[in-house]
């Protein structure tokens, strides 16, 4: 039996829009939602595609979203999906805001911190729910515990059809952009919580470029001390180098060799984190009006 628990998604007091990342919040007028740096309004219903969704950059604002747990966790067929206050299915990955203004953005949980079934949301199921990943039809599992909060940032996407000149010319991986939390509690799978960044690692795997934003949500005790990468150093000791030798290793017990980091194998600050964050939110624009080829990738 499938199991519902009860969520409150970040929002703001006033409703705001993040199709595309703006420098401040926008209001979410009647009928239309807008989009930041000169990007046009498009009606809820303009733009109609060839997929079942058509565009626009609403998203969903009422903070209450269910998740419903269907199957049986670490089994093939278990699945969590993400509900409207009417109980419709929606995509964490397209129908969450990304931004809530004044630096403040959604983050997605999919691996709770000390814990190692992969989950991921799966970028190429309807409303994209959150699973655990496979290969060659079984379970897949990290070697060992992550040590911090794992999820996703709502509206973004690494397009793997750019190169990034930054960094060895890699293109993106083709998901959504990772988040790491650095908070001190275990937060649980589909939890979204209001986040600020504060680092990026630029991970390169498999020659794919795969972002790792650092950040902490805001109902951490420590959220007000830190606000840049300096912080995370001088209150987080060795949690930077942690981070990035974890995902250096975490392949080599399976046989693989170590993924490799660009930027000189070190976190870069918070404004180039925003500016990641940023480029990839218009390249997921880009991806759910079908101005690029969005292949076996869901839209809906």
């Amino acid at each position: 039996m499938a199991a519902t628990r009860v969520i409150t998604a970040a929002a703001a007091a006033t409703q705001t829009t993040s199709c595309f990342l703006a420098k401040r919040a926008f209001v979410l007028p009647a009928k239309k939602s807008c989009g930041g740096f000169g990007v046009l309004c498009f009606s809820r219903r303009a733009l109609v595609l060839k997929s079942k969704r058509p565009f626009s950059c609403s998203a969903i604002y009422n903070p209450q979203v269910k998740v419903n747990q269907e199957g049986q966790p670490e089994t093939l067929d278990y699945r969590v999906f993400f509900l409207d206050g009417s109980g419709k299915k929606v995509s964490p990955w397209h129908d969450i805001p990304l931004t809530l203004g004044d630096g403040v953005f959604n983050f997605i949980v999919e691996i709770p911190k000390e814990s190692k079934a992969k989950m991921e949301v799966a970028t190429d199921e309807d409303f994209t729910p959150i699973k655990q990943d496979t290969k060659k039809g079984k379970l897949r599992y990290y070697p060992y515990n992550i040590n911090w909060n794992y999820g996703l940032l709502p509206q973004t996407w690494e397009d793997p059809s750019q190169a990034n000149s930054e960094v060895e010319g890699a293109f993106g991986d083709n998901d959504p952009v990772d988040v790491v939390e650095i908070g001190e509690t275990q937060r649980k799978i589909g939890e979204v919580l209001k986040i600020k960044p504060l680092a990026a690692l630029a991970m390169i795997d498999e020659g794919e470029l795969d972002w790792k934003i650092v950040a902490i949500s805001l109902d951490d005790p420590k959220a007000h001390l830190v606000n840049d990468v300096d912080d995370v150093e001088k209150h987080f000791p060795g949690t930077l180098t942690a981070i990035r030798d974890w995902f250096r290793d975490y392949k080599i017990p399976d046989g693989k060799p170590a993924n490799r980091f660009g930027l000189g194998d070190k976190p870069a600050n918070k404004e180039y984190a925003l500016k990641i964050i940023h480029e990839t939110n218009e390249s997921w624009a880009k991806l759910v009006k079908r101005s690029v080829d969005a292949g076996d990738l869901s839209l809906f």
